[in-house]
């Protein structure tokens, strides 16, 4: 039976982990080899990310795995959407990304619609959620400013791509990543160059797609040299971690709803082709690519990033609390003694973020607001069930099908009490887990391209074999359906 090793290399906006992967027959197994800090640099009112930091965790990962005397197949790396690098001609970096967090497109979203084109005509386009930190807005911002580094760019690469070319010397732009810059067209599956010159961006500083599976190029050889390793093949996965999350849901039939739950919160569908509608125009829901030809519709949902910045803020008081408290905390606390909406502006990344939730209060008319920390985390953990219900209810519209279950995967999928709340609040079956989806799809994507598996359908077939999800039964109906009406009457107010 031949055994495979694969290393992912799987970055999320707080932290990131090489994860080895071994694949013998339908067997998959998954050992975390390293784990390592990410956070945005504060530098001058800005926000950036490391990304020289960030490859020598690269390295430092690569150099764990070869002490382990083991031939390695291949290596994918998934990060987060949006962000750029800016390369010049001699393929040196120009200063740092910015990150998506970054303060400067705050309102630019408002005057690019002013300005350059309406709301609806953009959708129409791309069939992308209108968001501020978008790589459009982002590059539109530094256009109208005549941002240095991008006035010299020779090249831009998403964040994924950027660090593959660290890797091997190689330029690519893949897919999935760049399906999250609402500067692809989603039909063609191309960049829209017509919207790109529009908004001040030379088409040129993107190269030419690939799709998953893509072979880019050998680990440079001074790399190899340096680390003492054999050169090794990187692979183009589905470089935006939901692609690859979404790909490792262990489903067998398209009568799902998916959650990917971490720092942020995806929740949609998987469908065919793209749905650009008036549904989906009023509702802001986006068109991102997959794999095999799907698009992953969904919403973006600000998630467990309220909670981490309180326990954060805490942290800085004085106070740590361990996951496990967190929840016992929430467990204990009064239930629904506020609501918020998750994707309320105030929380994308105040300076405190309790204070944040206290001032939401204030500003819908609620005279009761969390006392205690248990309180504020049962406040954030009831309000994103809510969310999710509210969210889960446009999809059911949008589906050729009924929606009989929602799989949750990801970090957050390990938060019981989440998950449960979930399920009280749609009235559905919730199936939690794989936690490491988008580590486990970055694997089986290069087990794809080394011919382990042939398809989407066969990954997950193996994905299934190899995970078997907690299943959380939806109660107490008639407490969560008050809870839900008052919810909306909250959020209408604001």
């Amino acid at each position: 039976m031949d055994t495979q090793h694969f290393i992912a290399f799987d970055l999320g906006a707080t932290s990131g982990r090489t994860i080895l992967g071994t694949l013998q027959g339908n067997q998959l197994t998954l050992e975390e080899v390293t784990r390592f800090p990410n956070q945005m640099l504060p530098l001058n009112g800005h926000f950036y990310w490391n990304i020289f930091s960030l490859y020598e965790h690269l390295k430092k990962g690569l150099a764990e795995v070869a002490k382990k005397k083991i031939p390695v197949t291949s290596i994918g790396i998934d990060t987060w959407g949006v962000d750029v690098t800016c390369l010049n001609e001699d393929g040196s970096i120009i200063g740092l990304p910015y990150a998506y967090r970054d303060p400067q497109t705050v309102g630019k979203k408002e005057e690019f619609f002013r300005e350059v084109m309406p709301a609806d005509a953009l959708y129409a386009r791309t069939g992308i959620q209108h968001m501020d930190f978008n790589t459009l807005f982002q590059l539109y911002t530094l256009a109208r400013r005549d941002d240095f580094n991008l006035r010299h760019a020779h090249r831009l690469l998403f964040t994924p791509d950027a660090l593959s070319y660290l890797l091997t010397g190689e330029m690519v732009t893949e897919y999935t990543i760049a399906s999250t810059s609402q500067l692809l067209n989603p039909a063609t599956r191309q960049m829209d160059e017509e919207l790109l010159r529009a908004a001040g961006i030379r088409p040129e500083l993107f190269g030419a797609l690939v799709e998953p599976g893509h072979r880019i190029g050998m680990l440079r050889k001074e790399l190899c040299e340096e680390l003492q390793i054999e050169p090794i093949p990187v692979i183009a996965v589905a470089g935006h971690d939901t692609a690859s999350a979404v790909a490792a849901i262990p489903a067998t039939d398209p009568d799902f709803a998916y959650l990917s739950s971490g720092t942020w919160s995806l929740m949609g569908i998987e469908t065919q082709g793209p749905v650009i509608n008036e549904q989906t125009t009023h509702y802001n829901i986006t068109n991102e690519g997959g794999v095999d030809g799907t698009i992953r519709l969904l919403k973006n949902i600000t998630g467990l990033w309220i909670v981490e910045q309180c326990l954060k803020q805490w942290r800085k008081e004085g106070t740590e609390y361990t996951y496990p408290q967190m929840v016992e905390l929430a467990q204990a606390a009064e239930p629904f003694v506020c609501h918020i909406d998750p994707a309320d502006p105030g929380f994308t990344n105040p300076a405190h973020m309790p204070q944040a939730i206290l001032d939401y209060c204030a500003r819908t008319g609620q005279t009761r607001v969390p006392q205690t920390h248990g309180e504020f985390i049962r406040v954030i953990f009831e309000s994103l069930a809510l969310k999710y219900r509210e969210t889960l209810d446009v999809f059911r519209r949008l589906s050729d099908h009924p929606l009989q279950k929602l799989h949750i995967i990801g970090g957050g999928s390990r938060n019981r009490l989440l998950n449960q709340f979930t399920a009280n609040a749609i009235g559905l079956p919730v199936y939690a887990g794989p936690s490491e989806a988008t580590s486990i799809g970055n694997i089986m994507l290069q087990a794809k391209a080394a011919g382990a598996v042939a398809s989407l359908g066969d990954m997950r077939k193996v994905i299934s074999a190899n995970v078997q999800p907690d299943e959380f039964l939806p109660a107490d109906a008639e407490r969560w359906n008050e809870a839900y009406a008052a919810y909306l009457k909250c959020i209408s107010v604001h």
